[in-house]
């Protein structure tokens, strides 16, 4: 595979097939994955943050309402801020410990990651 079809390997312009369907469109319909089925990744970060120590919350399948709400448990929970980017939750503060808590009291598995 060259470097030009990995990068279009996905941008169909037209198709004779009557039955396609774009895995762009098949993409947008994001199913609720249960809390029993996922498996979040609690990262403990502090490059390119000004020195500042934030965990990492990755992993997370399912629609973006539900990961906003699990942030705002999250970030009352532990009384610190933080955000939602990019399908992952940022909060502020070495709260590894607390966070695997709170995730298994919700339903998910939870585990430490990255050192």
């Amino acid at each position: 595979m060259n470097k030009f079809s990995k990068n279009f390997k996905n941008n169909i312009v037209y198709s004779t097939n009557k039955d396609f369907v774009s895995q762009e469109i098949e993409d947008e319909g994001v199913d609720k994955v249960p809390a029993s089925g996922q498996m979040l990744k609690v990262w403990l970060e502090k490059n390119s943050r000004g020195g500042k120590t934030v965990c990492v919350i990755k992993g997370f399948r399912g629609p973006e309402e539900e990961l906003e709400k699990l942030g705002k448990v999250l970030k009352s929970k532990c009384g610190v801020g933080g955000s939602v980017k990019d399908g992952e939750i940022i909060i502020q503060g070495d709260h590894r410990d607390k966070i695997i808590k709170i995730l298994s009291e919700v339903g998910y598995a939870a585990k430490k990651a990255g050192g």
